[in-house]
């Protein structure tokens, strides 16, 4: 894409400031929403009065999809014009009209270096709702639902260096660039195009796009954050259907989330975090959890002793064969009923049986690279601290904030020994509320559940014991003379009450709903 002409088309952007505010304000809240769901007679009917106005045809032709006139499109584009237009392949022309060729898209995204949002424009490939027909094969996602958790996840603040894998529409590029330098890749040349025009479009500089499959476009070169929303879905290879880019690898089942995993470490620089998306598969017999630690196992064993992995894996969701068969068939445009859809259904789940595949796991896979202190000419390393959960509950605000000190504090716990974790003064998160369940009638509660917002929203069951000591964690009292005193009072026996209450604050830390009041020293 001509880069004048996208500077260009930024000044009437700008001029008829085409953003989430005033496209709100123009259309009223309940009608916008309708549209985020594409639902369109609502704002079409809100429009109808403003044929004028420089916002409201960008918001017919680029939001709504509607086929517009020469004269409408050159008052909304006074600057870029309609010839510039079609030579940045922004419109087509079609027998109705002038209509968008593409998406063009403003977004709110929450800044990773303060408190506020940062604001641009992601051009794309059309989605469902404004497309005429099936998506290209090398279709370019703008900004989903996968995305933004992406974001939502990803650690805070500045960093020396950055890397995205599969950039797609370049959004997480432009995110990461607020940090500092960044590399970005993707094996789709059209996808590059796309982000390197969003990238124009915004003056967003610091960004380097390099073409190629994973890490080999970064071979040698090591980052302190590696973030990746790569093609993961699961798709049968055992038919000639072509494949998608933007969700098809063209590997076989979850290898795509397993190589990531295997060779992201190799990247990462002492003390650099690996964040990505994945989908995981659950053989029959085993748990799809268990099989992502073992990638990280074999990745870990791969580094040797010079280095040690820290991982967690958090399962946001668990689906059977079918649903994941029928999400994906109809991502692809097919609806039941259609002989396309009812073949891709079958493939799909021919390939789960012959596979043995029983569900499926989505989620985010977190890594950090340690450095192995002692001993380095040992050929052993230490096992790698791996942390998985099932975590379906909505994320806070400032997740990513929660989570990696979440993450960074629960690694330094998992340091200490038991006499560590009973020596030190613990603190509950203010976020944390305890519910009690009771009989009508009965005195004691039939069940107690802990709940927090801390990063991403979670329940979870606690005895009397550890409920009764998590409500007395101000900092005050080390968790050891809490467990002599709910001992005596409760009167169960004071080593089992200590081995008790140090697993469930071990559990909590990883949970964001526990935190440490004073300095404890770690062990070497």
């Amino acid at each position: 894409m001509d880069p004048q002409l996208i500077d260009l088309f930024r000044d009437d952007l700008t001029g008829a400031e085409f953003d989430l505010h005033s496209i709100r304000a123009l259309l009223g809240a309940e009608t916008n929403e309708a549209r985020e769901r594409g639902v369109f007679a609502p704002a079409r009917r809100a429009l109808a009065k403003r044929a004028e106005e420089p916002l409201a045809i960008l918001i017919r032709l680029f939001l709504l999809g509607d086929p517009l006139e020469d004269r409408a499109v050159s008052i909304a584009l006074p600057h870029l014009g309609v010839a510039g237009a079609l030579a940045l392949e922004l419109l087509e022309t079609s027998p109705e009209g002038l209509r968008a060729a593409i998406s063009v898209n403003p977004v709110e995204i929450a800044d990773p270096r303060r408190a506020g949002l940062v604001k641009w424009w992601i051009l794309s490939d059309l989605d469902d709702a404004l497309r005429r027909g099936p998506a290209r094969l090398d279709h370019v996602m703008g900004v989903g639902g996968a995305t933004r958790t992406l974001i939502a996840q990803a650690p805070p603040g500045d960093v020396g260096s950055s890397l995205e894998i599969g950039t797609g529409c370049g959004v997480v590029a432009l995110h990461l660039s607020l940090r500092g330098p960044v590399v970005a890749t993707d094996i789709s040349k059209r996808a590059l195009e796309f982000a390197r025009a969003n990238a124009r479009l915004n003056e967003v500089v610091g960004i380097d796009f390099r073409l190629g499959d994973l890490f080999e476009p970064v071979t040698g070169e090591a980052f302190d954050l590696i973030l990746s929303n790569p093609p993961f879905v699961v798709t049968p290879r055992d038919t000639e259907e072509e494949r998608y880019e933007y969700r098809d690898a063209g590997l076989v089942g979850d290898e795509l989330a397993e190589l990531v995993v295997s060779r992201s470490p190799h990247h990462l620089n002492e003390n650099g975090t690996l964040l990505c998306l994945a989908n995981w598969e659950s053989p029959w017999g085993s748990d799809g959890l268990n099989r992502v630690t073992e990638w990280i196992a074999d990745a870990d064993c791969a580094l040797g002793a010079d280095a040690q992995l820290a991982g967690w894996i958090i399962e946001r969701d668990r689906i059977s064969t079918l649903r994941y068969a029928e999400t994906w068939a109809r991502d692809g445009g097919a609806r039941p009923g259609d002989l396309e859809f009812e073949q891709m259904m079958t493939a799909w789940l021919d390939d789960f049986s012959k596979r043995r595949v029983t569900a499926l796991g989505l989620g985010s896979i977190r890594l950090r690279r340690l450095s192995v202190r002692g001993d380095r000419s040992s050929s052993v390393a230490p096992a790698p601290l791996v942390h998985t959960e099932r975590a379906a509950g909505a994320f806070s605000e400032a997740s990513g904030r929660h989570l990696s000190a979440t993450f960074e504090l629960a690694l330094r716990v998992a340091r200490l020994t038991d006499a560590q974790v009973r020596a030190a003064r613990w603190v509950r998160s203010s976020e944390v509320v305890e519910h009690r369940q009771h009989v009508p009638g009965e005195e004691a509660p039939y069940a107690i559940t802990l709940e927090a917002q801390t990063g991403i929203s979670r329940r979870v069951t606690a005895d009397p014991l550890l409920a009764a000591a998590v409500g007395v964690c101000d900092g005050e009292l080390t968790l050891g003379q809490i467990a002599d005193a709910l001992a005596t009072l409760l009167e169960v026996d004071r080593e089992a009450a200590a081995e008790a209450l140090t697993a469930g604050v071990r559990e909590l830390v990883w949970l964001g709903m526990l935190g440490l009041g004073e300095e404890v020293s770690t062990v070497d």
